[in-house]
């Protein structure tokens, strides 16, 4: 399918939604329990396409592991396949082989990963060619750029004959999933030591523990639903399935972010209830611990037209796409701008008086291979008459996606 065109429901939306489970958290659920040596028991892993991906990758004997845009599953198997000692090539997609991974590569390489590039330095495709003891189980890398090569380092730290002491340098961002990482390996029976004053993080040599293990539902998913929420008409009211309040995912802070936006949100046992409430007038959020929800709340404030001030969205720009210069360019179709206010700093969403919602064209919005691109404008369609184009990409993280919308009665 090219596109899906999407129109207004006639009055208030209800819903029941079981949400897909957590694509973060099967991905570690998956590297873990290859550690124990498939031994473990998974329920309730993800249907996404990078999740499968990592599936078929983890159980292939082929020499060659093709990722396809999967960027967690090139970052993890790319450590899994050193420390095992594993000889494989990783390679990916073109835009895939466009996102850095020197940063882990050569942490890998210091504890004693033999890792060759195969064309860019820096860049995949690469080949993983054995794991040799080194003295050192100390190793420092920055904090700022993607917490995947953090979760990856940890997640192998065991297997490490001295366990690992990692560093993290400069800012520490998306911290909450690097905290997801340690609780899940605590599932399996590793506990390491974080010190978030020193930004260090101590993982002991252990074995994991063969663990059955329950995924819970994906609140990155969940996000959609509450731009839906927020830009549905007085009386509307949506229920989805499979959440918990207390939850590992870092974009559980979107039930706080969409309070301002009007969401207000109701847990009860199997889920939450999210209901209309007035909105604010203005919001301000820092998306360093929770980037991919930036898309999100920023195409649900145009929409609403509240102004909306970004920061800690420089990490959107290595995704699948460079996903502010995507949200720059697809905001102008709905009447609004994302500018750059401080350089690679902040950011705000704002109406664009020189282009309307009103107009007769209906907006098409471009989803450049990125299934957030086209989850993030769906719901512009509770306000006004939109096509997305390349719908399919949603099967990256989210594949029913436009099955469970279609549920919405108005």
């Amino acid at each position: 399918m090219d596109a899906v065109h999407l129109f207004p429901p006639t009055g208030p939306v209800r819903a029941t939604i079981q949400l897909t489970s957590s694509k973060s958290e099967s991905n570690r659920a998956l590297i873990i329990n290859a550690l124990t040596g498939f031994r473990g028991t998974l329920h309730n892993v993800s249907a996404a396409r990078d999740t499968q991906t990592m599936i078929r990758l983890l159980q292939s004997e082929d020499p060659v592991a093709d990722v396809l845009d999967a960027g967690t599953t090139m970052r993890f198997l790319t450590a899994y396949f050193a420390v095992t000692g594993q000889h494989k090539t990783l390679t990916g997609t073109p835009r895939m082989c466009e996102r850095p991974i020197g940063i882990l590569v050569d942490a890998l390489r210091v504890l004693g990963a033999d890792i060759a590039y195969l064309k860019n330095e820096g860049y995949p495709p690469l080949v993983t060619r054995g794991f040799a003891q080194t003295e050192t189980n100390r190793v420092a890398v920055r904090g700022d750029v993607s917490s995947q090569y953090i979760s990856a380092l940890l997640m192998v730290g065991p297997l490490l004959p001295n366990g690992l002491e990692l560093e993290l340098t400069g800012e520490v961002g998306s911290r909450p999933y690097i905290e997801m990482t340690l609780k899940q390996m605590e599932a399996f029976g590793v506990k390491a030591s974080a010190d978030w004053t020193s930004n260090t993080i101590s993982v002991p040599a252990a074995a994991y523990t063969p663990t059955e293990y329950a995924v819970e539902s994906d609140w990155s998913g969940a996000s959609y639903w509450y731009s839906i929420a927020a830009l549905a008409q007085e009386g509307s009211e949506l229920e989805l399935l499979g959440l918990k309040e207390l939850s590992l995912q870092g974009d559980s802070a979107i039930a706080d972010i969409m309070r301002p936006l009007g969401v207000e949100s109701t847990f009860f046992p199997g889920g939450v209830r999210l209901t209309k409430i007035p909105a604010q007038t203005s919001l301000a959020w820092d998306f360093t611990h929770c980037p991919d929800l930036a898309q999100t709340v920023a195409v649900c404030a145009a929409m609403k037209q509240i102004p909306l001030t970004l920061t800690g969205i420089e990490s959107l720009k290595i995704k699948e796409t460079d996903r502010v210069a995507a949200l720059q360019n697809e905001l102008k179709k709905i009447g609004a701008e994302l500018a750059e206010v401080k350089p690679d700093e902040e950011y705000v969403v704002r109406t664009d008086e020189s282009q309307s919602t009103a107009d007769e064209s209906v907006p098409r919005i471009a989803t450049y291979d990125d299934h957030r691109m086209a989850m993030a404008f769906a719901p512009v369609s509770l306000r006004h008459e939109i096509i997305i184009e390349e719908p399919g990409v949603v099967a990256k993280s989210y594949p029913k996606f436009w099955e469970d919308l279609s549920l919405i009665k108005s």
